[in-house]
């Protein structure tokens, strides 16, 4: 009888390790052979694991997960994740007593935090394909980006509060100057305290030097930056960062 018993649990036991074996097996094959069936469970995973900046590094979208991401970006749940990032943001808002002095400030990026490139990226299956600096400076040049509402929104109610709102990009001024302000100006983004793009002395550094520079140099100025806003993990990481930081969702691309 007990040696029926221990028999039976052995047997569990095996199929317990070869289930997992296969499960395994079958995740590597998930995300090495793009012909396979794909669970969307595990691109749900991916893209939480991209979010909370767990999946370090990666270039690009796995190929099966492209609908799935497409599916979350043009079909509601994109919007819906950041209007509640916004409800935060703006709870966090009316909390602040401001000192009056106008130096009160928020630093937000520009691309995917203000305006959208999710028309651009369907043309490169939603990041699936690499990143093409070319195809996107041609696409930047065209200046056909559109606001993200919900930040828009956000935007407008903190000037109207009173912060002096600082833009902060890694676009290339020399570059992307002149369209970038008229493209936030049609978009609706009026009435910023500044916006600092990428100068030539800053060219090859990473996202988070970069950034960490330009919001050190504002603090050095005497402003304070009470929030900020960005897609990518580049945008809040660093020094100076502020004293709150705000994280927007973008599974498409990653910026280091």
């Amino acid at each position: 009888m007990a040696t029926t018993h221990g028999g039976e649990i052995l047997i569990i036991l095996i199929l317990a390790l070869l289930s997992k074996a296969i499960s395994i097996r079958a995740r590597h094959q998930i995300i090495n052979d793009p012909s396979s069936s794909i669970n969307p469970s595990f691109c749900f995973s991916w893209r939480l694991g991209v979010e909370v900046n767990n999946v370090l590094p990666w270039s690009t979208v796995p190929i099966h997960c492209l609908q799935y991401i497409e599916d979350y970006m043009i079909h509601g749940q994109y919007e819906q994740d950041l209007e509640l990032i916004m409800e935060q943001a703006l709870k966090y808002m009316n909390g602040i007593v401001l000192y009056g002095d106008g130096m009160d400030a928020w630093v937000i990026d520009v691309d995917d935090t203000c305006l959208s490139n999710v028309f651009y990226y369907k043309s490169k299956r939603y990041g699936c394909d690499p990143y093409d600096p070319v195809a996107f400076r041609a696409w930047a040049l065209k200046g056909w980006c559109t606001a993200i509402p919900s930040v828009l929104d956000l935007f407008n109610k903190l000037i109207d509060q009173g912060f002096k709102l600082i833009l902060l990009t890694g676009r290339d001024q020399d570059i992307f100057h002149q369209v970038t302000i008229q493209n936030l100006h049609n978009q609706g983004f009026i009435g910023y305290e500044r916006l600092i793009m990428r100068s030539a002395a800053y060219k090859g550094e990473s996202g988070v030097k970069y950034k960490s520079s330009m919001r050190k140099q504002l603090e050095d100025e005497g402003y304070r930056i009470w929030g900020n806003l960005g897609d990518q993990w580049s945008d809040l990481q660093g020094y100076s960062s502020g004293n709150r930081t705000f994280k927007l969702p973008n599974p498409m691309y990653f910026v280091p």
